[in-house]
């Protein structure tokens, strides 16, 4: 359901960042506590996007339902042709949800995805747009290496929640990958199931550290109504 970006956008993107960064200048103690900021504001917005995705409804009577209980092969002719039925009914942001759902009960499939599938859809939506303003503002406003280099963390965060974790899901990662996990910079599998086993709790996927915050938030948004167990699976 996910697609890769068109190439020319992901290299808009990645010579995007390289300018910011020549903006920055040279380090100096500064970017530390910024690139620190960066990347656990990078893990709260995968863990409040992954919450909102996973319960919010998907648009009713267009055959999702279908889909996400099919019994059969998704390889089979029939799933294919119902596939090929539903989706050019929805938004890709619908699609997007709906892979959100669908990923619970196959979860090794985002891990079989390519690199460029699993985030083409930040890139599209979110990465490039947020790249191309901060280059802007580094061009209009003089920015602070230390603010520009943290704003470039925050970005490159976001965009590899997806592919961060689809490596939960798959043993076979870099590792650069079992590297930052070592030292706590991502987060492990195990931290992950807890997620998996009751859909109720731990949503962020890069390192897990603001769980503790989205946890709560989840449960705030629950107890007032704003969120839905029905929301989970399409109807």
């Amino acid at each position: 359901m996910m697609k890769a970006a068109p190439s020319w956008v992901t290299a808009l993107f990645v010579l995007s960042l390289s300018v910011s960064l020549w903006f920055a200048g040279v380090p100096d103690w500064r970017w530390i506590p910024a690139i620190l900021a960066a990347w656990y504001v990078a893990d709260l917005l995968s863990g409040l996007t992954h919450m909102y995705m996973d319960y919010r409804p998907c648009t009713p009577g267009v055959g999702l339902g279908e889909m996400f209980h099919y019994a059969g092969s998704r390889e089979s002719d029939e799933y294919i042709a119902l596939r090929d039925g539903v989706l050019p009914r929805i938004s890709p942001f619908e699609r997007l949800v709906y892979d959100f759902k669908n990923h619970h009960p196959r979860p090794e499939a985002l891990g079989r995805r390519p690199f460029l599938v699993q985030i083409g859809s930040t890139i599209n939506f979110a990465a490039l747009p947020a790249s191309l303003l901060l280059n802007l503002a580094c061009l209009v406003f003089a920015v602070p290496g230390w603010a520009i280099a943290g704003s470039v963390v925050l970005i490159a965060g976001g965009t590899l929640a997806q592919y961060f974790h689809g490596t939960l899901h798959r043993t076979d990662n870099p590792w650069i990958v079992h590297a930052m996990r070592r030292v706590g910079l991502l987060m492990t599998p195990e931290a992950h199931a807890l997620h998996h086993a009751t859909l109720r709790r731990d949503f962020a996927t890069n390192t897990g550290w603001s769980n503790p915050l989205v946890n709560l938030i989840f449960r705030g948004a629950m107890s007032r109504g704003w969120l839905d167990e029905a929301g989970l699976e399409p109807n």
